[in-house]
């Protein structure tokens, strides 16, 4: 998923700080390394690390990154190992001038597009989608103006992409047509914030000018921003995960709040697929806000039965499968008086691969559960992602080739239920044809080699 900043700030050695604290932010969106590109009289200094936000950033090189913009990135890798060759932002030098590009999204003919530009004569130092994008937009700038060099760049792209783009002092953030990754701009006394969630913003007091527009850029030079609509498509693509699992509660995409959609998740799950039991408890923290909804729309008490380590970072994310399995035990911990003898409902956002599910059911029913009942806030994934979620392929999937039945016995669970798509369209409260719903319907908004293809109507 990744997350994405861009900062204009009239205080120069405010700039790289701001950065810093919208990327903290979005932290959530990527762990695995983070990086903050500035333009400083002519070029563009870089630094990216390996790590948290926390970890690769201090006062001292915060310090030396000055200047009036700067973008930023947190990285959670789809394409692209996870080493610092591929961290983000991308920096690329040509005759047209400096230019650092963040990127959230997953290209589907980066393989393509690699090839056409080695077969050229560029030569690439990572194995990230993002230097293709890079590369290409680069080779525009040297003949072209901003904006039609990003037209340029939008027909060559299939795939999802909310970019950030720093070119010499001109700052961009550019979203595709199909609007799959979130991008919105916020306004304060000091300047401009492009961030991929409006929670960036809160966390540094600006307000929310609006979101970026699938197929919009908006251009920012000398502190005037301009917003520009570059592409148009037949039909939109938001990614109905982030509202379900990957962007914050308290953040707002596209107009709709993100909390309430998840406890309208809740709510609505309740009132479809009821159950007889004692209480209901959220699996944290993504699960917290449906099982709010669930509690609600049951009328069954909400008590937590387990809880969080938060120094621990979300399983889901981790690069590694192992890894995953590991940190659940890190993770949580069961509240034993609140179960013992008790038919406890549990609620997820989601199901992706089914082993920390299984887990925290055999967790909950060795606290003493009488009863383990499993509610999940979305229907089954039973498709991979191409669009930049790490759902790669259908074996990882536990719905794919299991029925509901099948999947409460390896869950040990004494039932399972999911929201119906119905029932998530209603909650999130956009038609059908302005989401990508191809992890839960196996139909793909964009040609995919090899998968269905979503109809426009």
């Amino acid at each position: 998923m990744c997350g994405i900043v861009g900062v204009y700030c009239n205080d120069e050695s405010l700039t790289s700080k701001i950065a810093y604290f919208t990327l903290y932010s979005l932290q959530h969106r990527g762990q695995e390394s983070a990086g903050i590109a500035i333009a400083d009289r002519g070029s563009i200094e870089l630094h990216r690390g390996m790590g948290l936000v926390t970890e690769v950033f201090n006062e001292n090189t915060l310090t030396k990154l000055k200047g009036s913009s700067a973008i930023g990135h947190v990285r959670y890798s789809t394409t692209g190992e996870s080493k610092l060759e591929n961290a983000q932002p991308i920096l690329v030098k040509s005759k047209a001038g400096y230019l650092a590009v963040g990127h959230n999204g997953n290209l589907v003919n980066y393989p393509q597009l690699r090839a056409m530009l080695e077969n050229e004569g560029r030569i690439f130092v990572t194995n990230s989608d993002t230097e293709v994008i890079a590369q290409l937009l680069s080779s525009f700038l040297m003949k072209f103006d901003v904006v039609e060099s990003l037209s340029l760049l939008h027909e060559k792209l299939i795939g999802s992409f909310s970019l950030t783009i720093l070119f010499n002092d001109v700052l961009i953030g550019f979203r595709d047509a199909l609007g799959f990754r979130p991008l919105c701009v916020g306004e304060t006394d000091f300047g401009y914030v492009i961030a991929s969630e409006t929670c960036a913003l809160d966390a540094i007091g600006a307000g929310r000018v609006r979101d970026v527009k699938p197929g919009e850029a908006v251009i920012i030079r000398e502190g005037d921003a301009e917003f520009v609509k570059i592409a148009e498509s037949k039909r939109l693509a938001r990614c109905v995960f982030e509202y379900i699992y990957f962007a914050r509660p308290d953040s707002v995409i596209d107009g709709v709040s993100v909390y309430r959609a998840r406890y309208r998740m809740g709510k609505i799950l309740a009132k479809e697929s009821p159950v007889d039991a004692d209480l209901v408890s959220p699996v944290p923290d993504s699960g917290t806000t449906a099982a709010i909804g669930f509690s609600d729309g049951s009328g069954l008490p909400y008590l937590e039965v387990l809880i969080k380590n938060r120094y621990v970072g979300r399983t889901f994310i981790m690069p590694e499968q192992r890894l995953r399995e590991l940190s659940v035990q890190l993770k949580m911990n069961v509240v034993r008086e609140n179960v013992k003898g008790k038919r406890v409902v549990l609620v997820d956002d989601s199901i992706v691969r089914g082993t920390t599910s299984r887990k925290i059911v055999d967790m909950v029913r060795r606290a003493g559960a009488r009863e383990v009942h499993f509610r999940v806030g979305s229907p089954p994934i039973i498709a991979p992602c191409y669009f930049g979620i790490d759902m790669s392929t259908r074996e990882e999937l536990i719905a794919s080739n299991k029925s509901i039945e099948e999947i409460c016995r390896v869950l040990n669970a004494d039932s399972l239920a999911y929201l119906s798509l119905d029932g998530l369209l209603k909650a999130v409260g956009f038609k059908r044809c302005e989401l990508c719903l191809a992890c839960l319907t196996s139909r793909y908004p964009v040609p995919v080699p090899g998968e269905v293809t979503e109809p426009l109507s």
